[in-house]
């Protein structure tokens, strides 16, 4: 496998594979969760707003960088990040991986590759999000795995 930096080539497919990795949290997950009234109000467009952030994650202007894991020309999956220089801190933006390279260590791969970019940018602490639902429980364990410590968050939802 192949680590390598984001080109203008892989916006298109980098935008496939986040609606295709994140299509079962929101239409299998999120959407019953919730109901129709705060699917929509929340994330009603949920595939135009991941084309609209994907389109802007790779910056260097703004220290926001994207690298995309391939595998025998195939592209396994990608992580977004971006550094605060002034703050010292790195954030994971986004991680996806392709639903046949899963379980085989890009993601492992991917951080560790974001985490060393962060490093040698001046960040001493990096920020990596995700769900609490069972949807993201992969996501959970390997941010665990890699050392970070998860805060405890909860967010409710209700309509009015």
């Amino acid at each position: 496998m192949l680590v390598r930096a984001f080109t203008q080539h892989d916006q298109v497919p980098l935008t496939e594979l986040t609606i295709e990795t994140f299509r079962p949290f929101y239409e299998d997950s999120f959407r019953p969760l919730v109901g129709e009234t705060v699917f929509h109000n929340q994330h009603g467009d949920w595939r135009d707003d991941y084309r609209r952030q994907v389109a802007g994650l790779h910056d260097p202007d703004r220290h926001a960088y994207v690298a995309v894991a391939e595998d025998r020309g195939d592209i396994a999956g990608y992580v977004a990040w971006s550094v605060d220089p002034a703050r010292r801190n790195g954030s994971v933006t986004l991680l996806a991986v392709a639903a046949g390279h899963r379980r085989h260590h890009v993601g492992t791969a991917l951080c560790e590759h974001a985490f060393a970019g962060m490093r040698a940018l001046g960040a001493e602490v990096v920020e990596i999000g995700t769900g609490g639902d069972p949807f993201h429980a992969p996501a959970r364990a390997l941010y665990e795995r890699l050392g970070c410590t998860p805060l405890p968050v909860a967010v409710y939802y209700r309509r009015l």
